[in-house]
Formats: structure tokens, C-alpha cells, sequence
């Protein structure tokens, strides 16, 4: 079973998307226009004869082995990777180059459709408009802001899922604050 380039480049024609294949390194080659990121390129390789899938994006930053906040970079990436479903972070120490991937051994299954494109948005999603805002900021501050994001989708997710619990929470929490507060004599 396993995968193999012309399969992922059918996925991708179903898209509409532009890409190159280079079959002597059993990849695919695109990219998509960003708002964090201004080339954003994507890698689908495939290793060990189909059973291993990545997909990647490399260089999303660069400068970061002279970078003077390097350590707040690399641990902001770290904690983005324990924050997100499926999104990892790789360094290259020789030459300073950092990649987004998503990647997992396929061994006797099929990629599907489905799959490749979940993984597809989530990384596009996850580097351009998580990642990216949130390194951007660390790069010129030395200071984790932190996933607003996240909570904020957190709380959508609570107001779906249970109309009128926010507006509960809410009140439970100025309760809260009364009583552990004393009025003014």
C-alpha cells in the first residue's frame, strides 16, 4: 500500500494547486501566499518507499543561531508543539534552518484524501496564523505573548457546545471576587 508522489498530486490537482514534483527525491514541491509568511513553501516528501509521510515547510524563520533571544524562540516553539494537535518544530544546528512539519509513518495504509488535507490546512493554519504572530513577537521582544488564540477559541468552542455556560462562568467568577474581597470603610 503505502503512498506515492502521482497520488498526492492528484489530491493536490483536486485543490487547484501549482506544484512540482521531483521524483529522484519522491517529493512535491508547492507553496501558498501568507499573511505571516512571506515564502511560504511546502514539502510533501515521502521516505521509505511510501511508508513515511512529511510535510513541511521549511526555513520559516531565519537568523536564529546568532539570534539573540534564541532560547525564548526555541522554547516558544516547543511549547506551540505541546499546544497544537499534529505541529512539530525542527531545528537544523548546522546551518540554522527551522521547519514546521507534520509527519507519520503510513507503513501498511493508505493516505487519504481527507488525510492529506487535514494535514495540509492544519499546517498552513497552524504556522501562518498561530505560529508565526506569536514568534514574530518573540524575535523582537524576548517574551512569549502566549496563545490568545487559543483561548479564544477555547471559549468558542464552550459557547457552541453549551449555550449560556460563558454567561455562568462569568457571574461565578465576580461572585468569587466579591467574597474574596473586602468594601471600603
Amino acid at each position: 500500500m503505502a503512498a506515492n508522489v502521482q497520488q498526492i498530486a492528484t489530491y493536490l490537482d483536486k485543490l487547484g494547486w501549482d506544484y512540482r514534483i521531483e521524483d529522484e527525491d519522491d517529493r512535491i514541491v508547492t507553496g501558498v501566499e501568507a499573511e505571516n509568511l512571506e515564502d511560504f513553501v511546502i514539502v510533501v516528501q515521502l521516505d521509505e518507499d511510501g511508508r513515511f509521510f512529511r510535510l513541511f515547510a521549511p526555513h520559516v524563520l531565519s537568523g536564529l543561531p546568532e539570534h539573540p533571544y534564541k532560547a525564548a524562540i526555541l522554547q516558544t516553539m516547543l511549547a506551540i508543539s505541546w499546544e497544537t494537535k499534529m505541529l512539530q518544530w525542527e531545528y537544523d544546528p548546522s546551518d540554522g534552518e527551522i521547519r514546521a512539519i507534520i509527519e507519520f509513518p503510513l507503513e501498511d495504509a493508505n493516505l487519504t484524501e481527507k488525510q492529506f488535507n487535514r494535514c495540509l490546512s492544519g499546517l498552513i493554519q497552524l504556522v501562518d496564523s498561530v505560529a508565526m504572530p506569536r514568534l514574530q513577537e518573540v524575535m523582537k521582544t524576548g517574551k512569549d505573548p502566549g496563545n490568545v488564540e487559543l483561548g479564544e477559541r477555547m471559549l468558542l468552542s464552550i459557547q457552541e457546545q453549551a449555550p449560556g455556560l460563558l454567561d455562568l462562568l462569568e457571574k461565578a467568577m465576580e461572585a468569587r471576587k466579591r467574597r474574596g474581597s473586602f468594601p471600603n470603610e
